[in-house]
Order: C-alpha cells, then structure tokens, then sequence
C-alpha cells in the first residue's frame, strides 16, 4: 500500500468513527439514550405522568410546574393522565419506563406508597422510584357544618368518646390518610367515629351541607377554605404537627391530645425510576425548585400550599419511609 493509499484509508476509518459516534448519541424516540451525560439532558420530549383524571389536585399540580419545566429546559414535556388502581397504572408505567429522566411521575403520598399494601396485584414497592421533591402540601381540616351543635374540637370528641360509632364522619376515600387517621384515633385513643367514604370533595361538601354526615374530614384545599369564609362550615382541627397560617385560630389534633396524628397532609411531588442517573435526579430537583419561586407556578398552585422552604429528593423520601412505617401496621392488620 502507498503512503498516499494509507492516508485515504485512515480518513475513510476516521469518518466512520465519527458517523457511528452520531448515531449512537443523541435523543429520539423519547429519551435521551444511556450515553447521554447530565450535561445533555435533556434533549427531547418528557413524560409527566398523571395517576388521576384531569382536573383533580394532582392533575393541578402538574401541570402548574409544566409549563415551567418546559421554559426551563426547553424541551417539551407532555403530561399523561393514566388513572386506574389506586394509581398503581401510573407507577407501573413509570417503573416500566428507561431510567434516563424522560418519563417522570407526579406522586400523591400517602396514597402513593400506601397503595401496595391495600390493592391486589400491585408489585410494585416504594423501592421501585426516586423521589425528586415536593410540589405542594395540603392538610387535612376537620370540619362540621355551621348549624351543628359542636363549636368547639373538644366538644365533637368527648361527644364521639361517650358515644362510640354514634358520629358520622365523610372522607374522600376508604384508603386515604383521613380514613386511616380515623381508625388510629380509635385504636390508639379510643374515640370512634363512623367513616363514610365519598368520591372527592364535590360529594364531601353537600354531604354536609345536607346534614348527612356530622363532620368531615378532608383537604383544606381552597374549595373548603371558601366554605369557611362563607361561614357555611367551622373548622374544628387541622393535622399538621405544628398550625396553619392561614387557619391560625384551628387547634392541630396533637394540641387537642392526640399527639401521633399528624400524618394527614396529602403531599404531591414527583418521582422518577429507580436507576435513574443522580445527576439527572438532581437537575430535575433543582429545575423543580426554580419553579416553585415563580409568581405565576405559586399562584397556580396557591400560595398557601408551596412550602415555605423546598422540599427536596432526600426529605421526601425521609417522610415517604416514615408514613409506610407508620401505616404500614393499620391498613395490613
């Protein structure tokens, strides 16, 4: 071979080095492939996924830091409603999907890691996804209607206490925090209550505006919060550990004496795969925090629910291993 034939030979080897190195690197088909460093992603479309219809407070949430994902990132993303099983369709799906941070999923705890242990054919665990870090909090309030008899928590509970089973309480749902909430109150308290479960705040509310349930309780979600204000409904007690600011003059249910309940705060954050890249989890928890400091994200959301301070992927999962360990007993006994 000639010195001239050998040079061409090398550029003909040098090109198709480059021309397979383009191939197997970009983005496509809805990921970023496993080659793509941090620094890459993301270079095409992701996927939110939704375990509830639209419309809901998880849907809410999405896509309230959607559009704001999609500016920073400059990429697309596309939010996909998949409810079905307690949202277990929605977590198969993404612990199903590539592990590269194109498919990400809003979860709603408690009922994202409580789910397992009340649905059948659920094999999924809460080891099967990253967090990534919160998006809101939303308490619970126990509330009666403003013509009930009780003004005060103390009143409803001794009532409650002398008279086991004898007062009517709806919740949003058989397996929700409030339900749960509920039966520890009996088992480790002794005061029962009789839980009516509903299908979401609309059948809540006029439940007790009829007066077919003596209390509720559920999310302080604005809906509620308007019936405060409207003087339509009293706000008896509220689940948070510490007071809300925006129902300042409520006493929490541990200044009440029921010291443990205080898991009954529906927490929407999102997660992604497990093996998902850290440094993709990491620029999506960063990502997620920017957007949480936008006027117009925090107006969405509602200023009352963003949390004063980020919650991020490790205290997430601090309080997701904390609730399973905690409920975990009641809904498997």
């Amino acid at each position: 071979m000639t010195l001239t034939k050998r040079g061409s030979f090398l550029l003909l080897l040098g090109t198709l080095a480059v021309l397979l190195a383009s191939c197997s690197g970009g983005g496509g088909g809805g990921g970023g492939g496993s080659a793509e460093s941090a620094e890459e992603y993301p270079s095409d479309t992701i996927t939110m996924l939704v375990p509830y219809t639209a419309g809901g407070p998880t849907d809410l949430a999405a896509r309230s830091v959607a559009t704001c994902f999609e500016g920073e990132f400059g990429q697309t993303l596309v939010v996909d409603n998949r409810p079905g099983a307690g949202g277990a369709l929605a977590m198969n799906e993404l612990i199903n999907s590539e592990a590269d941070g194109y498919t990400i999923k809003v979860i709603a705890a408690p009922a994202t890691v409580i789910t397992p242990y009340v649905e059948e054919n659920v094999t999924y665990t809460e080891d099967d996804f990253v967090t990534i870090g919160v998006i809101t909090e939303i308490p619970s309030v126990l509330a009666v209607s403003s013509a009930s008899e009780y003004e005060m928590a103390e009143e409803f509970f001794d009532a409650a206490q002398a008279n086991p089973g004898a007062l009517n309480v709806g919740v949003p749902g058989a397996t929700t925090s409030q339900s749960i909430e509920l039966q520890r109150l009996a088992e480790e308290y002794g005061v029962q209550v009789t839980t009516v479960p509903f299908n979401g705040n609309a059948e809540l509310t006029a439940a007790l505006l009829g007066n077919n349930v003596d209390a509720i309780f559920v999310n302080a979600s604005e809906d509620i919060l308007d019936y405060f204000e409207s003087g339509e409904f009293r706000p008896l007690a509220v689940s948070p550990a510490e007071r809300v600011e925006y129902l300042p003059d409520v006493p929490t249910l541990r200044e009440l004496g029921y010291e443990t309940l205080t898991y009954s705060t529906s927490i929407f954050g999102l997660a992604a795969p497990s093996g998902t890249p850290p440094e993709i989890v990491s620029t999506l928890e960063d990502t997620l925090s920017t957007c949480l400091e936008d006027p117009q994200v925090r107006e969405q959301l509602g200023e009352n629910y963003v949390p004063d301070e980020f919650v991020g992927s490790e205290e997430l999962r601090r309080r997701l291993d904390e609730i399973v360990s905690v409920y975990k007993p009641v809904v498997t006994s």
